[in-house]
């Protein structure tokens, strides 16, 4: 039997969901994300005090997979339910009440480094690259990325990264606080375990009260900035700039944006 795209376990009360698809670069493929909604659903019944998200490879994911579909197939519906639908399984993180640590094993990019950005709390390789290319792509961000990265980071410093599409590498996204900590690559899930046993020894009721506080605090709303973003998404997605920009990430060249 094939090895699932995503995997689930438990051990003391702390959850590990593991990508794993690492020779596509664990990107949003459909059998990922099904495979994604289906560990959650499960993560959600578990009485977890802590969740673990991370990937097999050198990648913790590259975002939508560009040689296949770059929207979520959803019968007649319209382009930015589409797009939405893309990030709407990634999404499902969200209703996990116990904390979720991200183990960035790998490059964390696009809709890959949208999923890092939903996790409470974020453990990245030093060597690994992070960011929001999709203006490289001549495509507007998604899953809630400008919601997200400007009250982790401020809005000056998101600002800089949304609009030029630079990654950062790890020890860049700790000093600016996209990481709590950058470790080396293979330290990244014992740090990330070893952090989640900590709060795991915790109240856990209390635990759960203070995420909730956290989240009200920051007016969380993430899915309604998801739904918005698709719009601007699904827009960009049919001018001849982003099939320009996906071209040429597919070919290995620079792209030649015409503004049309």
């Amino acid at each position: 039997m094939t090895d699932p795209a995503v995997r689930f376990s438990v051990e003391d009360a702390v959850g590990v969901l593991t990508l794993n698809r690492p020779d596509n670069r664990n990107s949003m493929t459909p059998e990922l994300l099904d495979g994604f909604v289906a560990a959650t659903a499960e993560a959600r019944t578990a009485n977890l005090r802590c969740l673990v998200v991370t990937g097999t490879g050198s990648c913790f994911s590259a975002g939508a997979d560009f040689k296949s579909n770059t929207q979520r197939a959803t019968g007649q519906r319209a382009p930015n339910e589409r797009s939405y639908a893309m990030y709407e399984p990634f999404l499902s993180l969200l209703d996990i009440a116990a904390p979720v640590i991200g183990a960035l094993n790998g490059h964390a990019v696009g809709g890959g480094f949208g999923l890092a950005l939903v996790c409470d709390l974020r453990i990245g390789a030093r060597d690994a690259r992070y960011g929001a290319n999709f203006v490289k792509l001549g495509l507007a961000p998604g899953m809630a990325i400008s919601y997200l990265l400007p009250r982790l980071i401020g809005l000056a410093r998101a600002s800089e990264l949304l609009l030029t599409g630079r990654l950062v590498d790890g020890v860049e996204a700790e000093r600016i606080g996209i990481l709590n900590r950058a470790v080396a690559g293979d330290e990244v899930l014992p740090e990330a375990l070893a952090l989640a046993r900590t709060i795991a020894d915790n109240a856990p009721l209390a635990v759960r009260a203070t995420k909730r506080a956290i989240q009200r605090g920051l007016d969380l709303q993430v899915r309604d900035a998801a739904r918005l973003e698709a719009y601007a998404q699904a827009e960009s997605l049919a001018t001849d700039d982003a099939r320009e920009g996906i071209a040429a990430l597919l070919a290995k060249r620079p792209p030649r944006f015409t503004g049309s």
